[in-house]
């Protein structure tokens, strides 16, 4: 028996023969060229990028007619990336300044990429270098003349194993025959990982070297809860591994049932359970496993890895996409938050010493203001189809939410003037996630429809803690006396102003803390889909009248680690009385 350790990145358990799939990088050669061959390799690189966009048409039609629509926005992801000039321009500079062939340029010019993005804080966002590297792998087997081969049937049930699985793996995989996945590369935050959740794949990625040894065919045990590889497990190991299975699906199944329930207490108070989302696939995901609709649909990926800002046509599209995703329940779209330094590199973004307090998020769009009304035209037009929200992040003043209203209101004119429908009505909220909005909630309330806390980020300005950084990790607390009062200050200023508080944060995915939130009056929970039933089911044991006892219980204690053993001690599996 051999276990791995890995990065549960879906969660379930399966068990099964292990079969290795090769999907390993292209083996590149660099190796010098002539003057006179400079044009041959230039050549050979856009005919690469060229054959590449028609095998992803390709493999797009027969997807399209196997699968259906819903499922191939990775795949105009990846064409969307295969059109970016800056690929070729980029790559072919490489060949003629340093003379070498195209392959060792389209390989440096991936590490420049993994480089840039190695240094974005949020994970959401540095995950997306998957997608670059897919994308150029295909264009390297190209110019090697080695086909990406087509994913491979199975007879029998299996989990697969492979260094790495593509978006375009992901969805010709037979659900019928397998299992569960194993990577050697990815995180929870990858596309891979997003996909496997969205079709209830147990998936652990990060196991390093397991394609490396000589395991195919072997009995295996995949923990998708724990993140732990079991191979040729023992008797007592592969019982107590099918009891845990066992376990989890009967929870699952039980947790299902209560999707199509309402979000109530047992007293009758309702709320919102929405979703966090960043591709379509998520969003059917939401409604499955019982939410609203979305609280907050990340658009940072449509501007990634590009010189210039999508148009008005390519938003539209892919917000309509989401829309169609969750129809008929609310869309909150939120406009770009993330810096012009990490993302839209052929705009020469001035290079920042602290990009995290600089030109990002609502001061890169209000900079901007020809590319904002871009955005903000984009999501118009799909309000004319559904309830659509627009949220503005990072807000830290009332000029800022002025002047990005004021550019809604020359796009909406815009848009009127060419007879083009949208809601005149639709509702514009904006994120407290920084100290000054806190301050200023009870002003700002006054000026939008609907307050959303973005915790990760409050949390992480008020207590000046570095998230990524793994020595103040501990300091990372949700519940530290700072951040509690700050959400009671702008549950306190929303009501006041008679608009909704909603939450987007983590926070609002774990069920500890559902009683303080609850008992602090949030109207609103938006978490990743596979957070929502637990959420659910914990309000459901809940009253509201108690929710608001542990709430208040909470600010008489002065640490954090006080505030969390008085809060497990009264919780103990709800929020409802003891005799429930």
């Amino acid at each position: 028996m051999r276990s791995f350790s890995g990065i549960a990145a879906s969660p379930g358990i399966a068990m099964g023969r292990l079969h290795i799939v090769d999907r390993r990088r292209t083996v590149v050669s660099e190796y010098s060229i002539t003057s006179e061959t400079v044009c041959h390799e230039t050549a050979r690189l856009a005919q690469a990028i060229d054959d590449t966009r028609i095998e992803l048409e390709i493999l797009k039609t027969r997807l399209a007619e196997t699968i259906g629509q819903d499922h191939l926005f990775f795949i105009e992801t990846h064409l969307m990336i295969l059109t970016d000039e800056r690929l070729v321009n980029e790559t072919s500079e490489i060949i003629r300044t340093v003379m070498i062939n195209a392959e060792g340029a389209l390989r440096r010019t991936l590490h420049r990429y993994r480089e840039t993005f190695s240094r974005i804080d949020d994970p959401y966002l540095r995950e997306r270098i998957s997608d670059v590297e897919t994308v150029i792998e295909r264009v390297l087997r190209s110019m090697s003349g080695d086909a990406v081969e087509p994913f491979p049937e199975h007879e029998g049930q299996v989990i697969l194993a492979a260094h790495d699985f593509s978006p375009a793996d992901m969805l010709q995989i037979n659900r019928t025959t397998v299992l569960a996945i194993i990577t050697e590369i990815g995180g929870r935050t990858s596309h891979t990982a997003i996909l496997a959740r969205a079709l209830d794949l147990p998936a652990v990625m990060g196991v390093e070297g397991i394609t490396d040894l000589v395991l195919d065919g072997r009995a295996v045990v995949v923990d998708g809860l724990s993140g732990e590889v079991i191979v040729d497990p023992d008797s007592e190991t592969f019982q107590s591994s099918l009891l845990r299975k066992q376990q989890y699906e009967y929870v699952e199944y039980e947790l299902l049932k209560s999707a199509p329930l309402p979000a109530v207490t047992r007293d009758g108070h309702s709320i919102h359970l929405r979703g966090n989302v960043e591709i379509p696939e998520e969003g059917s995901a939401v409604l499955v496993h019982g939410g609203s609709g979305v609280g907050l649909y990340r658009t940072e990926m449509l501007f990634m890895n590009r010189t210039t800002m999508p148009d008005e046509a390519e938003q539209t599209h892919v917000y309509q996409t989401m829309q169609q995703a969750v129809t008929p329940h609310l869309l909150t779209i939120r406009t770009l938050d993330a810096g012009g330094d990490k993302l839209l590199e052929g705009m020469n973004q001035t290079a920042e010493t602290n990009p995290a307090l600089g030109v990002r998020a609502i001061r890169l769009s209000l900079s901007m203001p020809d590319e904002f009304k871009t955005q903000l035209r984009a999501i118009l037009r799909v309000s004319a189809n559904g309830p659509v929200r627009i949220m503005f992040p990072m807000i830290s003043g009332m000029e800022e939410v002025r002047a990005a209203k004021a550019l809604l209101e020359e796009a909406k004119l815009e848009l009127a003037a060419c007879g083009v429908p949208y809601d005149p009505a639709v509702q514009v909220g904006v994120m407290i996630e920084i100290p000054a909005a806190v301050t200023l909630a009870d002003l700002l309330a006054r000026e939008v429809d609907f307050f959303s806390v973005g915790t990760n980020d409050l949390i992480q300005y008020t207590l000046a803690i570095d998230r990524s950084n793994g020595q103040l990790s501990h300091l990372y607390q949700p519940l530290h006396p700072a951040v509690l009062r700050s959400l009671r200050r702008i549950v306190q200023a929303a009501h006041g102003a008679g608009i909704p508080a909603c939450l987007c944060g983590e926070m609002a995915g774990d069920p500890l803390y559902l009683p303080v939130l609850l008992g602090l009056g949030f109207d609103e929970l938006s978490m990743g889909a596979g957070s929502i039933l637990r959420v659910k089911q914990t309000l459901r044991r809940c009253t509201l009248e108690h929710a608001a006892v542990l709430a208040e219980g909470c600010f008489a204690f002065s640490t954090a680690a006080e505030v969390e053993t008085f809060l497990s001690s009264q919780f103990a599996g709800g929020c409802a009385e003891s005799d429930d």
